[in-house]
């Protein structure tokens, strides 16, 4: 019986991460050659009418594409 929580299985094709992955400030973390990064912060939507949300929530997805979270078209 082993008690690791992070491992690489035989062969190298799958890493498990069963506590924590911390990655220091001078490493990286990458998806498909692009580097991945925080998003921006974005404020908690205070809209009134359906035109603000799809403001708002524009504003958001343009921070997660910029933050290499989500791939753009």
């Amino acid at each position: 019986m082993s008690n690791v929580k992070n491992y690489t299985e035989q062969g190298g094709e799958r890493t498990v991460i069963g506590g924590t992955l911390e990655i220091e400030s001078t490493g990286s973390l990458t998806f498909n050659g692009a580097a991945l990064t925080p998003a921006a912060a974005q404020d908690d939507s205070v809209a009134s009418t359906v035109a603000g949300v799809v403001v708002d929530l524009n504003a958001l997805l343009a921070k997660l594409r910029a933050a290499g979270l989500m791939l753009s078209e």
